[in-house]
């Protein structure tokens, strides 16, 4: 074995393990470089895309994440660490400032009535 062959099956090999199988038949199939590196950009392209919807999606959950009459703080605690959880996961920065501000206008809404009361 030459160490040009040897090279290409090491590729090949990384390759095998860093995508998935459905994108590793299609890379198979194809005979050169550029078209491979080609089809990996592309692939890689509608990732990015489907990430940033994904990404949109979440923030748009977490904006419209309201508090039910009923349900203790808690669980809406956890319920939107979860989503800001899935936010940073996707490799969006968002910061906490945001997340205690939604948390004071909830409690403080939910709490208005012990608030004046306790005022007076």
């Amino acid at each position: 074995m030459t160490l040009k062959s040897i090279t290409k099956i090491v590729i090949k090999s990384c390759l095998f393990v860093s995508v998935s199988q459905m994108i590793m038949t299609k890379i198979l199939t194809l005979k050169s470089t550029t078209k491979i590196w080609d089809y990996l950009k592309k692939e890689c392209e509608e990732n990015k895309k489907i990430r940033d919807m994904k990404i949109l999606n979440l923030i748009g959950q977490f904006e419209l994440q309201r508090m039910k009459k009923f349900m203790a703080i808690k669980k809406y605690l956890k319920k939107l660490l979860g989503i800001v959880r899935k936010i940073k996961l996707l490799g969006k920065k968002i910061f906490n400032s945001i997340l205690v501000e939604k948390i004071l206008i909830i409690v403080s809404e939910r709490y208005k009535i012990s608030i004046t009361l306790l005022k007076t």
